[in-house]
């Protein structure tokens, strides 16, 4: 099996997005928040790997291509931010406010959890990027000594927990301001979380958009500080 699907650059690229589709259409014939696509997808694939045998590297040679749209799907996002710009120069103090809040929040409680459950050094810059997009989290990651390969996995939880989540946070919450929603789901679960806002609404998933590109400059400059507190 794994000789066979070595030959197929295209395995691990037509894997990846039948699952997604796969994981899309469960979501809307269920209608369930927990069945996210992303979600769906991983389980998936897992499942196919492991029932089928096929080694991850065969996987990956073929799945790596759909990491090269990450970057300029990200860039995409600039479009609905564009069409609310003029929202955004209204509440630019508010929006400011909230992604720096947000920023140090992520980083404070990081810190405090690894000092509850005895986190050392390594584990703890590991996890300090966990609530940016993984095209900017992995170098920061691996700048400052952390597990790479934690560090993605810890942004994909992240995200799609926000996800999941969020709607129902909002609800319990009562936060009904559009600004807010949006920049709570950018500025915690990074793209995943902008899914949902765009889901929401457009205000929604431009303030997301806009919270992911900050947040990940302000979380790029914050870490190296942050790192030196454990």
């Amino acid at each position: 099996m794994n000789e066979l699907l070595m030959n197929s650059a295209c395995f691990g690229f037509a894997l990846t997005l039948g699952a997604y589709l796969l994981g899309g259409w469960l979501k809307k014939k269920t209608g369930l928040a927990v069945m996210n696509p992303l979600l769906a997808a991983v389980v998936i694939i897992m499942a196919f790997l492991i029932i089928f045998k096929v080694d991850y590297k065969v996987y990956e040679a073929g799945a790596r291509y759909v990491s090269f749209l990450l970057t300029p799907a990200t860039v995409c996002l600039a479009i609905p931010l564009y069409k609310q710009l003029r929202l955004l120069k209204d509440n630019l103090l508010a929006v400011a406010a909230g992604i720096t809040s947000g920023v140090l929040s992520s980083a404070v409680s990081i810190f405090a959890l690894s000092r509850l459950f005895g986190l050392n050094h390594e584990y703890y810059v590991t996890l300090l990027p966990k609530s940016i997009t993984t095209a900017i989290g992995m170098g920061v990651s691996q700048e400052t000594g952390g597990i790479v390969v934690l560090t993605v996995v810890s942004i994909i939880i992240t995200g799609i927990l926000g996800n999941v989540i969020g709607e129902t946070v909002f609800r319990v919450l009562n936060i009904k301001n559009p600004i807010a929603r949006g920049l709570a789901l950018g500025t915690s679960a990074h793209a995943i979380g902008t899914a949902k806002a765009l889901e929401l609404g457009e205000v929604e998933g431009a303030m997301s958009s806009l919270a992911i590109a900050v947040a990940g400059l302000m979380t790029v400059a914050v870490v190296p500080f942050a790192a030196s507190w454990l």
